[in-house]
Parts: C-alpha cells; sequence; structure tokens
C-alpha cells in the first residue's frame, strides 16, 4: 500500500484565548477623519502589550494636523498584502471586537444534486469535514468566536452538524460568551420577504447584529476553501483607516470573467468594480501590476484582481449603508461595495495570494477534493497544526482495509475496505467497499450510519443493496453521495462521455462528464452509466 493518507480530524479545544475588554466607543474611528499624506517606509512600529512590534508593510500615512498623539496609518505598496511575516495584535482583541456572518448561500443549484437534502454549507468535503467547518475554522483560528450563519434552503442537517460540532460548551462558555448560531430566513410584519441577496440577508437580521458591542462585521462565505488568518485581514481595515476593507486575489484571465473585478490605486484603495465583465471591459480591468508586488512571470499571468467574497466592514458604516444609503441593495459584490465607492467612502482592497477555490459548481467540488491527494504537497492541507479544521466529533473506529492496493487516496473515518483498488480517490467516512471493486478518481462521500448484519440479510432476502459499493463494481471520475447503494457489478464509468445528463428517477446526473450518484439512491446490480 502507498501514498495513502488518513485525514486528521480536530475538535474544538474546551477553552479559548483569555481576551482583552472592548473600548465602549465604536464609532471614534470614523470620526474626524484627517488629512494624510503617503511616506514611504519599509516597517511600521505599534505597541502591543508592552512591547514593540515590527510588521513588514510599505507607505506610512500619517496624520499631518498637530494631533498631540499621532496614529500610523499603514498602506502597504502590494495594496495590503496577506505578508506571512507581519504580526497581528488588534486592540481590541477580534473575540470581543468583531462578530462573523457566514453567509449560506441560495438554494446550491449549481451543486445540485448534493444540495437536493442539505444546504450548500452542509455539503460533506474532504472526507471526514463539511464546507462550513472551513470558515467556522478560519474564524476560531482567528479568535473570533461569536459567529452567525445565514441560510434559508434545508438547514436542517446544517443545523444539526453545527451544534454537534460547535456546541457552546467548548465555544468558551459563559465566560468568553462564544456561539455558532444559524440563523434561518424568517418572514416578520416588517419584511414578509426571504432574503433576496447576501446584503438583503444581513439586513434582516440587522436588529439582531448591532446589539453585539462590537467594532467590525466579518462577512463570509460558506462555499469556498481556502485557509486565511482574518486577523490580519482586520488589523490591515483598521490601520488603513477604511470603512470597508474586500479580501482580492490576483486572477488570471481565463478565470476572471467569473468574478467581481476591481481596479485599485497605488495605496490599494478600491477605484473601480466591474462584475463578470467580457471582451474591452475585462481587458480595461487589467491592473499595473507593479502595485500587486508579484514577480513578473505571475503578473503576466495574473493581471486582475478579483474578489473573494470576503468583507469587513465597520459596524456603523454596515447600518448606514444598509439602512439609509441603499436601502434596496440586495447584494454586497454588485451593489452596495461599488456604491460605497462612488459616495466617496474608503473602500480597500487586501490581497490574498494562498490557495482558494470557489466551490459552488459540480465540477469545482470535484476537483477541490480530488486535490487535497495531490503529491508531493495537496492544494489544501488538512495537516497544518497551527490552523486545523475543526469538525463533529463522531468517535468512530480506524479505518479497516483488508489486502486493499490504496495508492494517491485520502480515506476517512470508521472505513471498511475490502481487497480491491482505490486509486487518486477521497473515501468518506463509514464507507464500505467490497471485494473486486475498483475506485478511480473518485469522490466517496461515505454514510450516515452502519448497517448491522440483520439489515444486510434483511436486505439480501428482499433482494435489495446494503450501503456501500458492491462487490467488483467499477467506479471513475464519479461523485458517490451519502447512503448511496452500489450493487455488484456495476460500472459507473461515462464510457460514452455524456457531459450534461439529468437521471434522477434512476439516481444520478452528469454534470461536466462527472457522474454525481444521488443521497440515497439505488444503483442496482449490473447497472452500466
Amino acid at each position: 500500500m502507498a501514498s495513502m493518507a488518513a485525514t486528521v480530524v480536530h475538535t474544538l479545544p474546551c477553552s479559548n484565548r483569555s481576551n482583552a475588554s472592548l473600548s465602549s466607543s465604536t464609532s471614534s474611528s470614523h470620526e474626524g477623519r484627517m488629512s494624510k499624506a503617503a511616506t514611504l517606509s519599509f516597517s511600521a512600529s505599534r505597541l502591543c502589550s508592552g512591547d514593540i512590534k515590527t510588521a513588514a508593510f510599505g507607505a506610512l500615512r500619517r496624520h499631518t494636523t498637530n494631533h498631540p498623539n499621532p496614529t500610523p496609518h499603514v498602506v502597504s505598496p502590494k495594496a495590503v498584502s496577506d505578508s506571512k511575516n507581519s504580526q497581528t495584535c488588534l486592540d481590541p482583541d477580534a473575540s470581543r471586537s468583531v462578530l462573523g456572518i457566514i453567509l449560506g448561500g441560495g438554494a446550491g443549484t449549481r451543486l445540485y444534486p448534493l444540495t437536493k437534502k442539505r444546504a450548500k454549507p452542509a455539503v460533506p468535503l474532504g472526507a471526514n469535514y463539511r464546507l462550513i467547518d472551513i470558515p467556522v475554522s478560519n474564524c476560531l483560528n482567528s479568535n473570533i468566536s461569536k459567529i452567525y450563519v445565514l441560510t434559508q434552503f434545508n438547514s436542517a442537517s446544517l443545523n444539526r452538524h453545527l451544534s454537534r460540532a460547535y456546541a457552546s460548551n467548548v465555544m468558551g462558555g459563559y465566560k468568553n460568551e462564544g456561539f455558532v448560531e444559524v440563523l434561518a430566513a424568517q418572514q416578520s410584519p416588517e419584511n414578509p420577504n426571504w432574503f433576496q441577496g447576501t446584503a438583503d440577508a444581513v439586513r434582516q437580521y440587522l436588529w439582531l447584529f448591532e446589539e453585539h458591542n462590537v467594532l467590525e462585521f466579518l462577512i463570509l462565505a460558506g462555499d469556498h476553501l481556502y485557509r486565511m488568518d482574518y486577523e490580519r485581514f482586520i488589523q490591515a481595515h483598521r490601520e488603513t483607516d477604511a470603512d470597508i476593507t474586500v479580501a482580492a486575489l490576483p486572477m488570471d484571465e481565463k478565470r476572471a470573467t467569473a468574478f467581481g473585478l476591481m481596479k485599485i490605486d497605488e495605496e490599494g484603495r478600491i477605484v473601480e468594480f466591474a462584475e463578470k465583465p467580457k471582451g474591452d471591459q475585462l481587458k480595461a480591468m487589467r491592473v499595473d501590476t507593479t502595485i500587486l508586488g508579484l514577480d513578473d512571470e505571475r503578473a503576466k499571468e495574473m493581471p486582475y484582481i478579483a474578489s473573494m467574497g470576503i468583507y469587513v466592514v465597520s459596524k456603523n458604516v454596515m447600518l448606514d449603508l444598509l439602512r439609509d444609503k441603499f436601502p434596496g441593495a440586495n447584494d454586497f459584490g454588485s451593489e452596495v461595495i461599488p456604491g460605497a465607492t462612488s459616495i466617496g467612502m474608503r473602500v480597500q482592497a487586501y490581497l490574498y495570494d494562498g490557495y482558494w477555490e470557489d466551490i459552488g459548481t459540480i465540477e469545482a467540488f470535484y476537483n477541490a477534493n480530488l486535490g487535497i491527494t495531490k503529491k508531493p504537497v495537496p492544494d489544501f492541507s488538512f495537516y497544518d497544526r497551527s490552523s486545523p479544521i475543526y469538525t463533529q466529533p463522531r468517535y468512530l473506529p480506524p479505518s479497516k482495509m483488508l489486502d486493499a492496493d490504496v495508492t494517491d487516496s485520502v480515506i476517512g473515518e470508521g472505513c471498511v475496505i475490502k481487497n480491491c483498488k482505490i486509486h487518486h480517490s477521497v473515501v468518506g467516512l463509514r464507507s464500505c467497499i467490497s471485494e473486486g471493486a475498483v475506485i478511480e478518481d473518485t469522490l466517496l462521500m461515505g454514510a450516515d450510519y452502519y448497517e448491522t448484519d440483520a439489515d444486510r440479510r434483511f436486505l439480501a432476502a428482499k433482494g435489495s443493496v446494503p450501503i456501500g459499493i458492491g462487490k467488483s463494481s467499477h467506479i471513475k471520475r464519479a461523485i458517490i453521495d451519502k447512503n448511496a447503494r452500489i450493487g455488484d457489478n456495476v460500472k459507473i464509468i461515462n464510457g460514452d462521455n455524456v457531459q450534461e445528463a439529468a437521471r434522477e428517477t434512476d439516481g444520478y446526473f452528469i454534470k461536466s462528464g462527472i457522474v454525481t450518484v444521488i443521497k440515497d439512491a439505488l444503483i442496482p446490480s449490473g447497472t452500466v452509466i
């Protein structure tokens, strides 16, 4: 057996870091904004807990008025980048001063049929996890412990997962007041409508969010795969005295048309937006690559800056924008953020140059999952001890492999794998794979429960199929959703290279040439797809 890895699952520690108290004032940074001049510097010093900390930044903007204690505001020539060398020291710290808001997205039609019975953030990921674990873990690793998740579609499994994985007793309890809570769309006398978009979802719950004594709202998406230190993000927001800070990603021309693009000046301030531009409009959005701080080769490959759909918004600014300035705007990316720029608010870009993937489509979801098997370094690693990905503790036994040939694959917890061949695949928890099966380039999501021997005998007696992969079945380039029953001698190989097909009554779809077997589906023995 070669090149096989079992996933590492992190569950939450029973206590969080100690927290500093939050200043009662949440608006002082926005009052009396002063004119500033840019001067060149290679570092900025700041006082933290009695020590001077130094961070690598570029242009230093200082107050030019007779302020008794001028406060330095730092702006990078790389538009405030996600520098691994910079140190963070938020005052007040993030656990007290930042509220995380994760947007669960819409109906998830692009991920259908994976979203047939679950919300998009609840879709399984990487053998042991769910999509929602990514932004929640990023928050917890960034010392942000007050987190809301907004959703309105099929939220039962998402509620169940979050309550089991991030219960209040492991979020710091009464002392730290940490929580992860789901807020479902609801109708009220004031607003009889469901969520109409990202901004509208936040607007409908502003009455709740404004009760929290925080400085900033951190707006996140629930369907992205990446690892980010949000403390650096928030620090950049405060140091540049921004109203809104947008996380941005260098982007190549091929993918740029699928994103909202922006242009920035030398201080990282956003000066122009374009939503999914094409043709001449796309070419007009090319940026000065010297601002990005990339080497010449990468700058040629990635001459655009795309919004990641991740924002830090000062609390008072958010209340003003959604209630007064743009009360009818439904979307942050296409309406609120460009609108804020147009009325003269300071909207900054924060360049992130790590791995990031929007996994909102079947093809992107498939590639992101299979990417964790890549050698020698996966696209995204679940093995980072300094920034672990947390999930629900399931207390499953170790996976058992009996005479199996497993290569370049990731195996989840509690699997039983018998005398079969698995190559370049991700095998989810509780998967049962029978003798003679061949699994290639495939994502198996596993099962929610084990069937007993009595269950299997009962199924056999009535000619049905147990959960798992049957004997001598061959599966290639497919996604098998949870609790699927694949019979003996089944071939799911898409031999005719069909790109799109909807066979819901038969238990599967084909999108971008990838066969997706629906959750709880039964594929009878001898079937060829």
